[in-house]
């Protein structure tokens, strides 16, 4: 059958459902996750550079790429109604790549729930794909890779073999592990707060606060007082 439409989503299941609500202009196929990732083999990140991101096609999804853009031909526009969140931005964004899309045409579709209302409602209001939510997940990517792929190898030699070092719980330890430090090498020190009021040598002194009053360091009181508040 004919169609003018192709919608891409993520999920083969969604695909059925919601093809039924849109109706016989429209063929909705699965994009079955993310199609394009960093290479697993090496860093697949340019420090030098920017950091930018290298992205191969993922192994296994080069029938359904094949299948993509056949449908795409076909069709007199393309809809890319990937998941409403960044790593459904990220999928979107990568599709456009595949199949020659601008990012900035109204081509993306979003919705909340699969309900006919919801996804009719959806197709009326198109936008362009969400530069800020894509590159909010490749920064979250591009940062899993830096520190996976260089901490992970101290965590085999170190405690046990296939571990992995996530990007949250590194930075978490290593601030644990700072204020630990801290901790032990802390030394402690007398410490005073004093309230008076003086009339003699220093005018109007309502108090003295942090002020040291061990034998270590002492001074006369005025001289004090003028120099933790002058007067």
């Amino acid at each position: 059958m004919a169609y003018k439409y192709l919608v891409i989503v993520e999920s083969p299941a969604k695909a059925k459902t919601i093809e039924k609500y849109l109706g016989r202009n429209y063929k909705v196929v699965a994009s079955v996750g993310h199609i394009r990732d960093l290479p697993k083999s090496k860093m697949g990140i340019d420090v030098e550079n920017n950091y930018e991101p290298y992205y191969i096609t993922i192994r296994g999804k080069g029938d359904v790429i094949k299948d993509l853009k056949k449908h795409a031909k076909k069709a007199e526009k393309v809809y890319l109604a990937s998941d409403p969140d960044r790593e459904g931005e990220a999928i979107a964004w990568h599709l456009a790549y595949i199949l020659g899309l601008d990012p900035h045409d109204k081509n993306r579709v979003v919705f909340n729930e699969i309900t006919k209302d919801a996804v009719k409602e959806a197709f009326k209001e198109p936008r362009s794909i969400n530069l800020d939510l894509v590159n909010a997940q490749q920064a979250r990517r591009v940062l899993d890779r830096l520190v996976g792929y260089s901490i992970s190898p101290i965590l085999w030699r170190k405690v046990k073999k296939g571990l992995s070092a996530g990007r949250v719980q590194s930075v978490a330890l290593k601030m644990i592990i700072d204020r630990e430090k801290e901790i032990q090498n802390f030394t402690p020190e007398e410490y005073w707060s004093i309230d008076g009021n003086f009339k003699k040598d220093v005018r109007n002194l309502k108090r003295i606060s942090g002020a040291l009053m061990g034998k270590r360091k002492s001074y006369p009181m005025k001289k004090r007082s003028k120099k933790l508040l002058p007067v």
